[in-house]
């Protein structure tokens, strides 16, 4: 069996006496895609965060193949973290910068590519999200659709290992979440490794190898999504299925 690209030990994460992250486990394979799920305020976006490291953990390992994130510098971090591409939920989009602009400026900088090379990906990711004639337009000209699509863009753009999604369509309106999804359809179907929070259960239920399915800080369940939707185990679980499902 093939080592985990990411291994999550015994995570904690404390805010002062607010317990919000209580002994998380688990494994992330190269290819697969991770759906997180529960209700608001479980440490869903919290998990995401510590284990990226953009939130440092209380206590705990997070293993990036073979190297302890929480152990690692600052400095060292932001080397591994060319590694790790995150996607927010409100884009985090330069807005006085050209979507060309916003694409080329981490792989330029952080990786030393010249104008040329980071042009040549830039356009290479944006052509994959379906806005090449976005270029050298600026985010405010765009939808939300679109600036989404451009931030899911600039993340492939230093060509991560893994991409996190945090909660990428909550800030959508409802005609733009579809062209997001897809975009992220379409990088699952390429084999890119993926950890999202999501509240889209439908695609969660499509597009997921596995759910972890959390509740009051703890991952309660883990299973394939046709389990999980159709055989919950976990009391906390069947009732959050069973609204969810009903909302659906």
């Amino acid at each position: 069996m093939t080592n985990p690209i990411i291994s999550v030990k015994h995570l904690k994460k404390d805010f002062e006496q607010n317990h919000v992250l209580k002994d998380i486990n688990g494994d992330i394979n190269a290819g697969q895609v991770i759906c997180i799920i529960g209700p608001s305020g479980s440490g869903k976006s919290t998990l995401l965060r510590c284990i990226n490291q953009l939130e440092r953990p209380t206590s705990g390992v997070v293993d990036f193949n073979g190297v302890d994130l929480v152990q690692q510098t600052d400095q060292e971090l932001a080397k591994l973290g060319e590694q790790i591409g995150v996607v927010f939920q409100n884009f985090n989009l330069f807005p006085n910068m050209s979507v060309l602009a916003n694409l080329k400026l981490a792989p330029m900088r952080v990786k030393g590519l010249s104008d040329e090379e980071a042009t040549k990906i830039a356009m290479k990711y944006l052509t994959s999200v379906g806005l090449a004639d976005k270029a050298e337009a600026f985010p405010n000209s765009l939808s939300g659709g679109q600036k989404q699509r451009v931030a899911i863009a600039r993340a492939l753009a230093m060509q991560p290992k893994v991409l996190f999604f945090d909660e990428p369509t909550s800030a959508l309106d409802p005609e733009n979440v579809g062209e997001v999804l897809k975009v992220m359809q379409s990088l699952a179907d390429g084999q890119m490794t993926m950890v999202v929070v999501t509240h889209e259960m439908n695609f969660a239920k499509k597009v997921a190898d596995e759910i972890w399915f959390m509740a009051d800080g703890v991952i309660q369940e883990k299973n394939t999504p046709a389990e999980l939707f159709n055989n919950p185990q976990n009391p906390k679980t069947q009732d959050f299925i069973s609204k969810v499902l009903v909302a659906d």
